[in-house]
């Protein structure tokens, strides 16, 4: 078995595991495997802060890019950026042109609106990085406070502007 290498693949592992568990009807097997993944989450987290507490902010920002490090910094709230910080982190890695709309901290509600059509042939990737994770992917491992993403119709262009005027005459028409 290959070993998951970022926060959503992890977690939906771990979902898989527990799920297949539950399938079997044996509850307390379903809940000791509960309180396994409890106690082992209690105990990383416990050594991440640690550590975080030991180095301090300043040499973890050399490894906020890592989206497997700041998965786990943020599973455990020990990331030094602000949710605000890592959404902007996650939009930027993520590559998807997009405006921030604005992000609802009680809820976990992200607004965003596609950015400003290019004159290009709109042949995007299609919500998807080089590497094929969606934005919501990319959330997952830098703001997992982020509960859902709310996309708006993007914004109408603004009308061509029309200029009326008089032309002087054309080099024929002079006398």
């Amino acid at each position: 078995m290959r070993a998951a290498t970022d926060g959503a693949q992890a977690g939906r592992r771990v979902e898989e595991v527990l799920d297949r568990l539950a399938a079997t009807g044996d509850r307390a097997a379903c809940a000791a495997a509960e309180e396994l993944v409890r106690v082992l989450m209690d105990f990383y987290g416990a050594g991440l802060a640690r550590i975080v507490e030991k180095v301090g902010d300043g040499p973890l920002q050399a490894v906020c890019d890592d989206e497997l490090v700041a998965s786990l910094l943020s599973l455990h709230g020990l990331h030094p950026e602000d949710v605000h910080t890592r959404i902007a982190r996650a939009l930027a890695a993520h590559g998807e042109p997009v405006e921030l709309l604005g992000f609802d901290e009680k809820t976990g509600v992200l607004r965003l609106r596609p950015a400003a059509a290019s004159a290009g042939c709109g042949c995007g990737s299609g919500g998807q990085d080089t590497a094929g994770r969606t934005l919501e992917d990319s959330l997952a491992c830098f703001a997992p406070e982020v509960t859902s993403v709310e996309r708006e119709p993007a914004a109408a262009p603004a009308p061509a502007l029309l200029q009326i005027g008089t032309r002087p005459p054309s080099p024929a028409r002079v006398p």
